[in-house]
């Protein structure tokens, strides 16, 4: 079985126990998803966007600093990472919403682990586990332009 087709079926097989764990993944094609990643209200899972470009891994945000913006909350680890984020958010949130970048490129909008990540030309890029980022890896360039174009049409 392709990487490609194992990744759509544990996104299919992972749909029930997603709705129920109110988790994002593979929903039918009339439910839209929202713009942002966020399970919980949470934009990638509580943590800090800022943190994956200054301190080069994933940070947890603390309540005390957020930020609402796209309907999502966005938790930091400091006041510093907060206003950088809150002044520029363009510059810093996660591509395609925070979905995995590699289910993009295949049409579908997915959760993500925030400790699967990387900085490709100063935009932050997520995935949905370990071996989905080894793909990912073998053709950034390739799938950075696949997922340009199906976003954001895999939300509908």
């Amino acid at each position: 079985m392709t990487l490609s087709r194992r990744f759509l079926l544990a996104a299919a097989l992972a749909a029930p126990i997603a709705a129920v764990a109110g988790i994002y993944a593979i929903a039918p094609a009339t439910a839209a998803k929202p713009e942002i990643f966020a399970p919980g209200g949470k934009a990638i899972r509580g943590y800090d966007p800022v943190a994956y470009f200054t301190e080069g891994k994933p940070v947890a945000g603390k309540a005390e600093f957020t930020h609402k913006w796209k309907g999502a909350t966005w938790y930091f680890s400091s006041a510093a990472n907060r206003d950088r984020f809150r002044s520029d958010p363009e510059r810093w949130a996660p591509q395609y919403g925070g979905y995995c970048a590699y289910g993009v490129a295949q049409g579908y909008a997915v959760k993500i682990e925030v400790d699967q990540w990387s900085v490709v030309d100063g935009k932050l890029y997520l995935n949905y586990d370990r071996s989905v980022q080894r793909t990912w890896k073998r053709d950034i360039p390739g799938y950075i332009r696949k997922a340009d174009g199906n976003w954001p049409g895999v939300l509908k």
